[in-house]
């Protein structure tokens, strides 16, 4: 029997595609060695720094405690609209003692628009009372002690420390995931097993800007359903090339961000 491909469901198309890309990244697995592995996921590293030069962390902050605090209101939430609610939050509540006093109801209404803003208020006054119980009110700069702080997971913690306190740190967030598993750099699921086996591939100096280029990559360029296959910088050493249009130009209409101009210049175009 012929099969249509105009009645084939996008649901099909995009299992297969991910069928394909999991297909790719094993048998790139099989035949790669960990020397060049290795090799391969530093160059990759090197071109992104090429490609995003200005990679950085996209929440607006001036002091670890707003960091944490943003980040905090960033889960299942754009850094976009985080952003455009921090100002008006971080004058009302400077230090880690007012969100430890905060009216909670008063705290819900100015964080309403990033969304679960009664779990995230309530995340954000435990914050500051741990913080004034514990430390003086001042945010701690290991990953121990931060973990232990009410809303503040692994992820957070490396947030805070690879762009507050300049401790390097790689951030497993569902760009990075996606991306390093597309890449073959791990099978991983687990964000700490996924941070751990990329840590061992990239020199530990560049964990933070390696954090910001691959989500900054995985935001403008290689899209969870339909990346940029045929402009991506990272194209020859990718073994999931394909699985996005190849075609230049259908792939250049796909990139986002304020790097277009530069991204399509690498490409060629």
């Amino acid at each position: 029997m012929t099969v249509n491909p105009g009645k084939v469901s996008l649901r099909s198309r995009i299992s297969t595609l991910s069928e394909v890309t999991v297909d790719k990244s094993s048998r790139a697995a099989r035949t790669e060695t960990r020397t060049g592995l290795v090799r391969r996921a530093r160059r990759m590293n090197r071109t992104l720094a090429q490609a995003f030069p200005d990679a950085h962390c996209e929440l607006d902050f001036t002091t670890p405690l707003e960091l944490a605090v943003a980040t905090v209101l960033s889960a299942q939430c754009t850094d976009v609209r985080v952003n455009l609610t921090t100002p008006a939050l971080f004058a009302r509540y400077p230090t880690a003692l007012d969100y430890a006093q905060a009216d909670r109801t008063e705290l819900e209404e100015l964080i309403r628009p990033t969304g679960f803003y009664r779990n995230k208020a309530a995340s954000l006054i435990n914050l500051g009372q741990a913080l004034v119980e514990r430390y003086d009110g001042e945010l701690p700069a290991s990953m121990d002690e931060l973990v232990r702080l009410p809303g503040v997971g692994r992820k957070t913690a490396n947030v805070i420390l690879g762009n507050a306190f300049g401790v390097p740190g790689i951030t497993v967030d569902t760009h990075f995931g996606r991306l390093v598993r597309r890449w073959g750099w791990t099978t991983e699921e687990d964000p700490v097993k996924v941070e751990h086996a990329v840590g061992e591939l990239i020199e530990r100096k560049e964990w933070t800007l390696l954090s910001h280029r691959v989500i900054f990559h995985g935001r403008r360029v290689c899209h969870s359903r339909k990346p940029a296959c045929g402009v991506c910088v990272l194209a020859k050493d990718c073994p999931s090339y394909g699985i996005g249009p190849t075609d230049p130009m259908e792939a250049a209409a796909l990139v986002k961000g304020p790097e277009t101009e530069h991204l399509l210049a690498l490409a060629g175009l």
